[in-house]
C-alpha cells in the first residue's frame, strides 16, 4: 500500500491507544485486593510493550507501516 505520512501516523496512534487499553485491562486482572499496585502497572506496561510491538510488526508485515 502507497499511504501518506499523516495517515500511516493515525495508524500508529491507533494502535498506542488499543495497546493502552489492552494494557489497562491487564493490569486491572492482574490486580490483586490488599496488595501493593506497583505490579500491576509494572505487568500492565509489560503488556503494552508486547501489545504494541505485535500490532507494529503485524502492520509492517501486512505492508501498511
Amino acid at each position: 500500500m502507497n499511504l501518506s505520512l499523516g495517515v500511516k501516523g493515525l495508524i500508529v496512534v491507533i494502535c498506542i491507544l488499543i495497546s493502552v487499553i489492552v494494557a489497562m485491562v491487564a493490569g486491572v486482572i492482574s490486580h490483586r485486593p490488599n496488595t501493593p499496585k506497583g505490579p500491576a502497572f509494572l505487568y500492565g506496561g509489560g503488556v503494552f510493550g508486547g501489545s504494541l510491538t505485535l500490532c507494529l510488526v503485524v502492520l509492517t508485515s501486512l505492508g501498511v507501516l
